[in-house]
């Protein structure tokens, strides 16, 4: 990279003319950044649009191509690594954590660097600069609480420490709140505010449009690697950010879903389900052919837990399952599959995917019984099946790409296209867009949409309310393991699921 004079009088991140190719392949082209002091700009578009490898060259997991420069609080900066972009004061927060959940708070947010006195680990210090840090983002817990007890919020909050503790001045959020309900994601947003007027700056990545009024300053749009719009101010009415994204306006986020036939069997009755843990308790609902059920609730509700219950991954102290009037024994996910029950978990990276392994391998691994029914995979049938589900669900890729080299909304699709692939007669869905671009959101709803036109019975829980409210015909609303209310579509609103579920 060109290290001449930084072109720009201020002491935050200038990036110019940044660009990274992958042999053939060009990600990003020719991209201009500016952050400065106590600043937070938004850097949104679609997945694969740039925004991951923008961010990895700032945070030094990836090394630019040569002719861009980047300078970093008014002199030259090229990180070999991310410790030494930590090292000079820049942080990124991955979606994915990457906490060691058996360590403490205190010895994940000094791994790698303990305290030493006297040859020994001085736990004490330790202790007491990981617990300065907790208290200035306002998290009441001990350091020496281990990290795998924590709530996800909380644990985004380590997340966030760590890097304080090397003073960092620029932290990278990526998709800060997608697995936060509204109460810990206002939260975060007071801890960006009070760290903004401290002079830390920000670069902050999400496919949640409405948030970026509500803490950015202004904002950068890429679409196929390259920067195609910027806005000087954050006050930037979605549909326009919509239109900067994908180059066109998506009208219709939410499809026409019409009510399930009038007498359609129930597909799906819990009745008394409970958790060895108490993480729920007593819960009892049908869902009916046909039909879309929403589960909403803040973060630690219980849903994802119950869930995960109902689709043999966890197990159960009390209540039944009951799919197609025969009472299931489950004893693990295989159980609820036989039955004609799938769940798109919440967690595509660790339970969705093999990310080394190809698109075509992942859709068969949950479809042997279609693509080798005499017990040997051939290749070529194994291609053709995946062929049809990637011209399905539009997955941009091709059947012997691996996963991991796909888009987290491509991943995504990948884990729903193996499941309705079974053709099911209950669906799980948890958390079906986390992560995901407002143009792929789409079509996984149109997606889900079909798959109730089709017959199946549907259970949507996710953490965007507008989500659950814009698909559901029914909305079921967990607090503290508990069912509180169940809304019909017409009169399931925000301030209504909201009320219930801090109750």
């Amino acid at each position: 990279m060109s290290m001449s004079a930084s072109p720009v009088a201020h002491d935050g991140l200038v990036v110019r003319n940044v660009g990274k190719t992958y042999g053939a392949v060009t990600v990003l082209r020719a991209v201009d950044l500016d952050v400065r002091p106590g600043e937070c700009v938004a850097l949104l578009g679609e997945n694969g649009a740039g925004k991951s490898t923008l961010s990895s060259l700032i945070a030094g997991l990836v090394a630019p191509d040569a002719g861009g420069s980047m300078w970093w609080r008014g002199r030259p900066y090229a990180p070999a690594s991310p410790a030494d972009a930590l090292h000079a004061g820049i942080g990124l927060i991955h979606q994915e954590m990457r906490l060691l959940p058996q360590l403490s708070i205190a010895e994940n947010v000094f791994v790698g660097r303990l305290p030493m006195r006297n040859g020994r680990v001085d736990r004490a210090a330790m202790v007491e600069r990981a617990q300065a840090q907790l208290h200035r983002l306002g998290l009441d817990v001990s350091a020496t609480r281990k990290v795998g007890s924590l709530r996800v919020a909380a644990q985004q909050q380590v997340e966030i420490a760590k890097a304080l503790t090397l003073d960092a001045r620029l932290l990278i959020l990526d998709e800060p709140t997608a697995a936060l309900g509204d109460e810990e994601t206002e939260a975060l947003f007071e801890q960006v505010r009070g760290l903004k007027a401290e002079g830390v700056s920000f670069i902050y990545v999400s496919h949640r449009l409405g948030e970026i009024a509500r803490i950015c300053d202004r904002v950068l749009v890429l679409r196929d690697g390259v920067h195609v719009a910027s806005h000087e101010t954050a006050q930037v009415p979605p549909a326009q950010l919509v239109r900067d994204m994908v180059g066109r306006s998506v009208d219709r986020l939410f499809p026409d879903v019409p009510a399930p036939a009038e007498g359609a069997p129930v597909a799906l009755a819990v009745r008394g389900l409970t958790a060895p843990d108490g993480s729920f308790r007593n819960l009892s609902f049908d869902v009916r052919a046909g039909e879309i059920l929403g589960f909403a609730g803040i973060a630690g509700a219980g849903r994802t837990e119950a869930m995960r219950a109902i689709a043999g991954a966890d197990p159960i102290a009390a209540g039944e399952i009951v799919v197609g009037g025969e009472r299931l024994a489950l004893r693990s996910p295989a159980d609820a599959i036989r039955a004609n029950l799938v769940m798109v978990p919440d967690d595509r990276k660790a339970l969705g995917v093999v990310l080394q392994h190809s698109i075509a391998e992942n859709l068969a691994y949950s479809n042997f019984d279609e693509v080798a029914p005499r017990g040997w995979l051939k290749p070529s049938r194994a291609v053709a099946f995946a062929d049809g589900l990637i011209r399905r669900l539009r997955i941009k890729g091709g059947a012997g790409q691996s996963a991991g080299s796909l888009s987290g909304g491509n991943q995504q699709k990948v884990v729903i296209a193996k499941w309705i692939a079974r053709r099911p007669r209950v669906i799980i869905l948890d958390e079906p867009t986390r992560g995901v671009d407002v143009g792929a959101r789409a079509q996984i709803y149109e997606v889900i949409a079909g798959l109730a036109r089709e017959g199946a019975a549907v259970i949507v829980v996710s953490s965007d309310l507008d989500e659950v409210l814009g698909l559901s015909h029914r909305v079921i609303v967990l607090s503290r393991g508990e069912i509180r209310g169940t809304l019909p579509r017409g009169e399931a609103n925000s301030q209504r699921v909201m009320e219930m579920a801090i109750a």
